[in-house]
């Protein structure tokens, strides 16, 4: 593909990523990641995926930030960095195809967590941990979302705080993904035309997930956001092992 056209591809995709973050808080990199890698090679996706959440994240924990719980996020954050590492290696030492199937196999891992509503004991430990896991999952495939939506879950946070909370986590650890990123230089031409449209399209996803939110239930919202989820696994995993 010419680099027009993923930047054209780009746009519709964050747009659709957007908006399901608006919709759960989390869902932009479970979208946008396994659909970029369909054009992408999983490295750039994941690349690509981060820096655009970090415009998006950016954004959100300015606008959030009197409804944060600063030791949680900063336990959450601070633990991240312990995985991030790790993460890091597998992206640096996977092959193509192994990265692909990592990437569909954690996510339909994530989506059925999230199916089952899998409810965590509240603790210190169960904050460190989901921490240095999404860490390692942030930097390896770009989706670092369900172990911090997991961490909190535990803690039974309002709404506000929940959200809060969660936009200032996934900020920081973005803006450190991105350093490493750039300092291993894996952003290029193509990535950055990708960033740039992804970016653009990030207001409009936000702003229509805004508004779906407000007119359906919650329950069938969930239900709309997993299934896309699952299509979005089903059609990494069908990439990975064509």
């Amino acid at each position: 593909m010419t680099l027009v056209a993923v930047a054209a591809v780009a746009l519709l995709i964050f747009t659709l990523a957007a908006a399901a973050q608006a919709v759960t808080g989390f869902g932009l990199a479970l979208v946008a990641v396994p659909l970029m890698g369909v054009f992408l090679d999983p490295v750039a996706a994941v690349v690509a995926t981060t820096m655009v959440g970090l415009v998006l994240t950016a954004a959100a924990s300015y606008r959030e930030r009197e409804h944060v719980e600063r030791p949680v996020a900063a336990r959450l954050t601070g633990a991240a960095l312990v995985g991030m590492p790790l993460g890091l290696l597998l992206l640096s030492r996977l092959d193509e195809r192994s990265l692909e199937m990592v990437i569909a196999g954690g996510l339909l891992l994530l989506v059925a967590l999230l199916l089952v509503e899998v409810h965590l004991p509240a603790g210190i430990a169960t904050e460190y941990g989901g921490g240095v896991v999404s860490g390692m999952l942030l930097t390896s495939t770009g989706m670092n979302g369900p172990p911090v939506v997991l961490a909190l879950q535990a803690l039974r946070l309002p709404p506000r705080r929940f959200r809060g909370t969660l936009q200032v986590v996934f900020c920081v650890q973005d803006l450190v993904a991105v350093g490493a990123f750039l300092a291993l230089g894996h952003v290029d031409r193509e990535i950055a035309a990708v960033v740039v449209a992804g970016a653009l399209g990030v207001p409009l996803g936000w702003w229509s997930g805004d508004r779906l939110f407000s007119w359906l239930p919650p329950e069938r919202f969930r239900a709309v956001v997993l299934s896309t989820l699952v299509l979005t696994a089903l059609v990494s995993l069908t990439t990975a092992v064509a």
